[in-house]
């Protein structure tokens, strides 16, 4: 970790064993513990908890209050809303038993995850996915997809932009796309 390389917040806790990109900002309350690797330019908002074993790529935006755990991976480009929660032990208890696995959760390129969302673990959610505000993610989410509510069900697509794609799949940007094999493609 080279301190000179991205901006520390006088009151964020970065542990010396954290690999921290160039131009990322961890602001007040943040704390990233050694073994969590950051990309660059990031932002990692206040109040933030990266633990050991995390993995955030580049341009990814931590907004208030999220915990990433270990076996979470959020690839390049991902929004994390503010209060999201992740999950990496699908049977907590207060004592973890020899038995107990890690279940990776893996959240790809240019994905949004919407304030106060819960994703469980063992998932995936799709590039460039949406998950709506407060929904509870207890599937995989597909890539272009929109989900929101309790369990997060699908509510569309989405474009590369974030925006929702109409009827026949065109985006107010101008974007068009298409399904084919039961996925979306750009045309």
């Amino acid at each position: 970790m080279t301190p000179s390389k991205f901006f520390k917040h006088e009151k964020a806790l970065v542990a010396p064993e954290a690999e921290i990109g160039e131009g990322t900002r961890v602001w007040a309350f943040a704390n990233v513990l050694g073994g969590a690797k950051i990309g660059s330019h990031c932002n990692i908002a206040d109040g933030c908890f990266v633990e050991g074993g995390a993995v955030i790529g580049n341009h990814v935006t931590l907004k208030n209050q999220v915990a990433v755990w270990d076996g979470v991976s959020l690839a390049d480009d991902v929004f994390v809303g503010a209060g999201v929660t992740f999950i990496n032990d699908r049977y907590p208890r207060s004592h973890r038993s020899d038995a107990w696995t890690l279940e990776k959760t893996t959240v790809h390129k240019g994905a949004t995850i919407g304030a106060n969302a819960t994703v469980l673990c063992g998932l995936s959610i799709g590039t460039y996915a949406v998950v709506g505000a407060g929904s509870v993610v207890t599937k995989d989410v597909k890539p272009h997809t929109i989900v929101a509510g309790n369990p997060a069900r699908f509510a569309g697509h989405a474009c590369r932009c974030g925006r929702k794609l109409n009827d026949a799949l065109h985006c107010p940007c101008g974007s068009k796309y298409r399904l084919a094999d039961n996925s979306l493609v750009p045309q």
